[in-house]
């Protein structure tokens, strides 16, 4: 009988932590990010607001078998999180990559000094978080998505207007910024470029598909403590009007297929440390690209990786109470 009733206490537990845990997924707040089909016509001007996004940064280069063999398959998953997350690759400036973009390898400079050591493909780091190296990791890339998304309760709040100039440019201005204290003073807004499906030049080593997804081609760092431009690569041009990074910086770059546009608050450059967390203050994203998956995967998706882990909670109580 004593077995009985500590087995239904066992089970009681359990049942309240699954309880709890799909409360607190279900009344999660909407992520930020539009995804626009890029089958469909662009002629409208698009307004993107939020923050909640997670950035997820992935280190890989073209000549690596193992980031070859899963690439196809976080395409999917970027598609199955939607919005909850903005998944972007860097590829190294290492004479070999078939890319090599000034723009990635500046954020790989600004992840040294917060991972040390990184440098292994593929690797995975969501939003400032531990270093996930291998395909192998991804399980854990997930516990640590759903981790972020619990805890990220009070991100910045951003938004941003893109528009076509024509067939060839597009324009993406910042429309409104509340940092609700996460450092304005010793910040950046940053736009990023992404372009999606880029083909691989055949003279390069390539042990993959024709194609590479979420590489990071362009980048523009505004200073908000002194509005001004501290970096800038991959765009066609960068501007501040009104001397404020927060009301007047825009990017304008050449139209590609498949693209998609970042707007990142996140810590300066100069005061990143090893010592302490680097994680993003706000994401939001516009995705022009053909999808994958349908986004309504969302919910579902992040309810089965917390019954996982609600299995992993079951194992360790039944261990520790043997």
């Amino acid at each position: 009988m004593a077995r009985w009733s500590t087995g239904g206490h066992n089970l009681s537990i359990v049942k309240f932590l699954i309880s709890v845990l799909i409360c607190v997924i279900l009344f999660i707040p909407t992520s930020s990010a539009l995804i626009v089909d890029a089958s469909e016509k662009w002629n409208e001007t698009y307004l993107v607001e939020g923050g909640r996004s997670l950035l997820v940064e992935e280190l890989s280069a073209t000549w690596c078998e193992s980031c070859a063999e899963i690439d196809p398959y976080l395409m999917e998953v970027a598609d199955s999180h939607g919005s909850r997350i903005a998944m972007v690759t860097y590829h190294p400036s290492d004479g070999v990559d078939a890319f090599q973009p000034l723009a990635a390898k500046h954020r790989i400079e600004r992840l040294s000094i917060t991972h040390p050591g990184i440098g292994s493909t593929p690797t995975f780091i969501v939003d400032g978080g531990q270093q996930r190296i291998g395909p192998q990791s991804w399980p854990d890339v997930q516990k640590d998505i759903l981790s972020k998304e619990v805890t990220n309760l009070k991100p910045s709040r951003l938004s941003f207007e893109i528009s076509k100039n024509n067939n060839e440019t597009f324009t993406a201005s910042i429309k409104s910024f509340s940092d609700y204290d996460n450092g304005v003073n010793k910040s950046q807004l940053t736009f990023m470029l992404v372009k999606h499906s880029l083909a691989v030049p055949e003279e390069f080593d390539n042990p993959g598909g024709k194609y590479r997804d979420r590489v990071v081609h362009g980048l523009v760092e505004c200073n908000l403590q002194n509005n001004s431009i501290t970096y800038s690569s991959g765009f066609l041009y960068s501007n501040i009007d009104d001397n404020s990074c927060q009301s007047g910086f825009s990017v304008t770059s050449e139209l590609e297929d498949e693209f998609s546009v970042l707007l990142l608050h996140e810590k300066v450059y100069q005061n990143l440390s090893s010592e302490e967390p680097s994680s993003t203050y706000g994401v939001v994203e516009f995705a022009f690209r053909n999808l994958e998956s349908d986004e309504s995967w969302d919910n579902l998706l992040i309810i089965l990786i917390g019954f996982t882990a609600i299995g992993f909670l079951w194992i360790y109580y039944e261990k520790k109470n043997k």
